[in-house]
């Protein structure tokens, strides 16, 4: 799985935890998890915890408390799957 196909999926994860749907349609991998998608601290909790179902990877505390932005995610996860 590439960077792409995982940015992809990171979207899809992203859709339910995020109330206006808009800013998902212009995501970068430098959008904010938290600020910009005005995602939760406790649903972010859960967002990592569907990537470790959805990837098959298991995402520790300290790799978990740097992701900050989609990117942060799409790192964190590319390492875990190479």
């Amino acid at each position: 799985m590439d960077e792409k196909q995982i940015f992809t999926e990171m979207i899809n994860i992203l859709k339910p935890y995020v109330k206006d749907q808009a800013l998902l349609e212009n995501a970068t991998k430098e959008t904010h998890i938290l600020d910009d998608l005005k995602v939760n601290s406790a649903r972010l909790v859960d967002v990592i915890i569907k990537c470790e179902d959805v990837f098959d990877i298991e995402i520790e505390d300290d790799d978990a408390d740097q992701i900050r932005t989609i990117g942060d995610a799409v790192t964190v996860i590319l390492g875990k799957l190479n």
